[in-house]
Parts: C-alpha cells; sequence; structure tokens
C-alpha cells in the first residue's frame, strides 16, 4: 500500500540535506565527493521505507550507499526512520525516479545495484516499464562498472520469469538464482526489506544475481 501524501515531504527532504541528495545532476561522476571515503558505490533503486539501505550501509562500512525512492511521501517516512537510528557516514538518499539514471550517474560510476520487489507492471503493454527490461537492463550496463552487480528480489512468479529471460537475451551472466530464498543456505546473510518481512509469509521469494558479460 503506498502512503497517504505528505505534503511537508519536500521540506522534510531540505531540513535533511546532511543525508538527502538534493540535487543529484550536481554530483554525477563525483559521489565520492560528497562522502567521508572513497568507496564502492552501491545503489538501492525504489528503497520504500529504507530498512534494507540502512542495514546494508550499517552492516558494510567498507562500502557507500545510495537509496532512490521516486516518491517523496515515502523519501520522507524512510528520512524520519532513519533519523531515529545511529548516523552513517556512508549513507545518502536521493529523490529520483529511476527512468532518468543517466542524467545522475556516469558510466561505469556504480558497482552494485540493488532491485528489491520492483512493481511487476503485469499487463503486457507495460512491459518496458519493469526494471529489469531491456531498456533499463542496457542502461545499467553502461552505468556499472566492468566487474559491476546486480541483485534482484521479488515474490511475483511473473516478473521472476520475465526477468530471468530478459537477462538471458540482454547476454548478462546468471551469478546465482534461487526460488525459494528464505529456505535455502543463503537465508541466513539476507538482508530483508520492509515488504520482504511482511509479505514472505504468502509465499516464496525469488533472487537472481547477474553481471554483465563484458570483455
Amino acid at each position: 500500500m503506498r502512503l497517504r501524501n505528505n505534503p511537508k515531504a519536500y521540506e522534510i527532504m531540505k531540513e535533511n540535506a546532511d543525508l538527502v541528495i538534493l540535487k543529484p545532476e550536481e554530483h554525477k561522476g563525483h559521489y565520492h565527493d560528497i562522502f567521508e571515503i572513497n568507496q564502492p558505490l552501491y545503489i538501492e533503486i525504489g528503497m520504500g521505507k529504507g530498512d534494507f539501505i540502512y542495514q546494508n550501509a550499517l552492516k558494510h562500512p567498507e562500502n557507500n550507499y545510495i537509496g532512490i525512492e521516486k516518491f517523496p511521501s515515502v523519501l520522507a517516512a524512510a528520512i524520519n526512520k532513519i533519523n531515529k537510528n545511529q548516523s552513517l557516514p556512508n549513507l545518502k538518499l536521493m529523490h529520483f525516479d529511476a527512468i532518468e539514471l543517466e542524467n545522475v550517474f556516469e558510466n561505469g560510476e556504480i558497482d552494485h545495484l540493488f532491485l528489491n520487489f520492483s512493481d511487476p507492471w503485469p499487463k503486457k503493454r507495460h512491459a518496458k516499464r519493469r526494471l529489469t527490461s531491456s531498456a533499463f537492463l542496457n542502461v545499467y550496463r553502461r552505468l556499472l562498472k566492468k566487474d559491476g552487480v546486480i541483485e534482484f528480489k521479488t515474490d511475483n512468479r511473473g516478473l521472476f520469469e520475465y526477468s530471468l529471460q530478459s537477462v538471458t537475451e540482454n547476454n548478462y551472466h546468471l551469478d546465482y538464482v534461487s526460488l525459494d530464498l528464505h529456505n535455502s543456505p543463503e537465508a541466513g546473510d539476507n538482508i530483508m526489506t520492509e515488504y520482504e518481512r511482511k509479505f514472505s509469509v504468502n509465499g516464496p521469494i525469488y533472487k537472481m544475481i547477474i553481471s554483465d558479460c563484458k570483455e
């Protein structure tokens, strides 16, 4: 369920300029400047209320993290939630739409990309909007470093099957596939999103890790 509109969302972003990247276009190619240490850059598209990206940043201080969310009210909720916890120098948030990623990231700037429980866009005519469609995969290919990795999780079987076919057709390498992540050997290392904790009781969680087959 989408959060009710928060009329103070943009105000909350501005009041938290130490956490939120307010003008991401100005940092294209220079994200290392906004973090205390120049480290590998990990991005989550559609971060929701921020649990996943926060826990990753907390667990892995050797990486820098940016959580991207296109809905301002959701981002505001994430800001308020994160502010109740320990401040992390390796975590930033961004209000942006994934369709415009190339406007804010330079080619080869991203080390690792997370796609968690993306909108499945179930109607066939909307397939190009899926974050694992050919159009998006081609963008990721340009923005990821040569050894860059994408991690994808969903509870939607149809979207997962579509994504498996899409990444294969677009010459990505399947490094890992699980049809039931929570009952796999990797379950212990899995960091869950808010959505995942709430809805995983309804069925299995599917996951794949892919890398680009660059020469």
